[in-house]
């Protein structure tokens, strides 16, 4: 079966959904996760999420 639709949601996005993760400031990477820090909430990288879903779940 084709995956002919993969990634088209990032088209629309500035930059294709790319640029500077706010946490670990490494540049060029996919911000795609939304973590909830106060009332905000900010698009981080899949290290900076996975890291932040550890420190809420100990």
């Amino acid at each position: 079966m084709a995956k002919n639709h993969r990634g088209k949601g990032l088209k629309n996005l500035p930059n294709h959904g790319r640029g500077e993760c706010p946490v670990c400031h490494r540049t060029g990477v996919k911000l795609l996760y939304e973590v909830k820090v106060g009332e905000q909430t900010h698009k981080v990288c899949k290290n900076c999420k996975q890291s932040a879903a550890q420190k809420l779940s100990a």
